[in-house]
């Protein structure tokens, strides 16, 4: 069995989790990272997305809208700019976030308009992937 290492994810209202796991996939400006224990030292910038980590076997999921990540002396601590537990998030109102921004994309405003709303469009379907609703 594959060793454990603390996870500890914070964001800009506090922590979020700190915990052991075994596993950790989050989502890296490059494409997902995969953590084990004992990996090689590491920072990584974050995009909106979901991290994925395994604890006691099972899979837990957390939305995030970006931030950095950091491996280090089996620990990796994620600095999100936002961070959403599964089991904390409001699926009924991601996806009224999710109807918003893709009505807006739709209408098509002005350009400062388009790029908050591909970001709000981001981040809802962040969410709802984080719940499995998407």
């Amino acid at each position: 069995m594959a060793g454990t290492f603390n996870l500890v994810v914070v964001a800009p209202a506090g922590e979020v989790l700190n915990t052991e796991a075994e596993f950790v996939l989050a989502p890296g400006a490059e494409g997902e990272l995969g953590i084990l224990a004992n990996h090689a030292p590491l920072i990584a910038n974050l995009v909106i997305g979901v991290v994925r980590y395994t604890q006691d076997g099972k899979v837990e999921k957390i939305a995030i809208s970006g931030g950095f990540m950091e491996v280090a002396q089996n620990k990796v601590t994620i600095l999100a700019d936002t961070a959403e537990r599964a089991e904390s998030i409001d699926v009924d109102r991601a996806e009224a976030a999710k109807e918003r921004a893709e009505k807006r994309l739709r209408e098509k405003q002005s350009e400062t308009d388009m790029i908050r709303a591909e970001v709000a469009l981001k981040r809802s379907l962040a969410r709802l992937r984080a719940t499995d609703k998407l």
